[in-house]
């Protein structure tokens, strides 16, 4: 083999090592789920408690079986950021639909959001 064969063969074996480093550096984006609360009059409501759930869809369901179960309150701006990119395992086909239910004082809203697998997925709860 002449030198010219052998410092192509090693460039060809460098590209390839350096192709499955960089491939195996992935970083997953995150799963993201942004609730924004408004009242009637489509105003932001700051301090709402906004709770998502997912309940089993077996009729009827096994008892304290919530597969999600968590609140927040909601920032100045009327929205509140839940972060489920733990829950996430790649290769997984779909990931939650998730219900909402809002409330601050007397006022209540419900509403359901799908949450897709490393998106920042957004939902809007009127509270009346």
């Amino acid at each position: 083999m002449n030198n010219t064969s052998a410092k192509f063969m090693m460039g060809g074996i460098f590209v390839g090592m350096m192709a499955i480093a960089v491939s195996g550096c992935k970083k997953d984006q995150q799963t993201i789920a942004t609730i924004t609360v408004v009242n009637s009059d489509g105003e932001a409501v700051p301090g709402a408690s906004v709770r998502l759930y997912a309940v089993p869809s077996e009729t009827p369901p096994p008892p304290n079986d919530i597969r999600f179960d968590t609140t927040q309150v909601t920032n100045g701006t009327g929205k509140v950021s839940f972060d489920f990119t733990d829950y996430y395992q790649e290769g997984q086909a779909g990931f939650a639909v998730l219900d909402i239910e809002a409330s601050k004082g007397s006022l209540e809203g419900e509403g359901i959001i799908k949450i897709e697998e490393m998106k920042t997925n957004e939902e809007t709860v009127v509270i009346e």
